[in-house]
């Protein structure tokens, strides 16, 4: 059966799913990475495609920005159509030094001042992290082809910075002090909602701004080519994930 925010019909997603932010991304992967794909839901523009990438079955469907949005499609996805994986590719804001434009950032952990997993966790301090594997399976990858990453904690936060006003300057000291790498705006909703469906998720984070500033910003161009070698990267994990899962039975 659908859903109120997806029309798909059971069977239809893949057991992997990769998730941008925007659908139109969504649409941008699946008609240039994807091949035999089929639009299976468009519910308030959120589309969402099935296809092969060299032989595995993949879906590719937008979440929007922010915990709320993506906390919605994620669970729909896991609980209502059985969704295995999912690997969602945003934006971060870059708060460390040893973080630079155009880097990558595969987020280990996801910590936020959002209370989301605290009512998840009874009130407790979970720890929202990414699946083990998933994040291996992406290093690896990202070493054999020279792609730059980063690995370690990132900040879901609620707004959208624009630049380091908008963080308290205390609150930036803290995560500097703790080892945040960057702030986004979905990994702590997407983790937390893989923990409670006993899923796995991993989330990649293409390097756009430098909260240093001073030239450390990506022109549209180039957040694009970001975004491209984000997708190339997470293309490839799935083709390893797939792999890997037809060896296992």
């Amino acid at each position: 059966m659908t859903t109120p925010h997806i029309s798909a019909v059971p069977g239809a997603f893949a057991p992997v799913v990769i998730m941008p932010d925007d659908p139109l991304q969504a649409r941008y992967i699946s008609d240039g990475f994807l091949e035999s794909v089929k639009e299976i839901t468009a519910v308030r523009n959120m589309l969402g495609f099935t296809g092969l990438y060299r032989g595995v079955p993949v879906s590719v469907m937008g979440s929007g920005m922010g915990i709320p949005s993506t906390s919605i499609y994620a669970r729909e996805l896991f609980v209502d159509y059985g969704v295995e994986v999912i690997v969602s590719i945003g934006e971060c804001y870059a708060l460390h030094q040893r973080v630079s434009v155009r880097d990558l950032v595969l987020a280990s952990g996801a910590s936020t001042f959002s209370g989301v997993n605290r009512i998840r966790f009874a009130g407790g301090d979970f720890s929202a992290v990414a699946d083990f594997e998933l994040l291996c399976l992406a290093w690896q990858l990202a070493e054999e082809k020279s792609v730059p990453v980063r690995v370690g904690n990132v900040c879901t936060a609620d707004i959208f910075l624009a630049d380091g006003e908008d963080m308290e300057q205390g609150c930036l000291r803290g995560m500097l002090r703790m080892g945040i790498l960057g702030a986004d705006m979905n990994s702590a909703g997407l983790y937390g909602v893989a923990a409670e469906c006993g899923r796995k998720a991993l989330s990649v984070c293409a390097v756009n701004d430098h909260i240093e500033g001073s030239g450390r910003v990506l022109s549209s161009d180039d957040r694009e080519n970001s975004f491209r070698r984000a997708v190339q990267l997470v293309l490839g994990i799935v083709e390893l994930y797939g792999s890997n899962q037809r060896k296992s039975h």
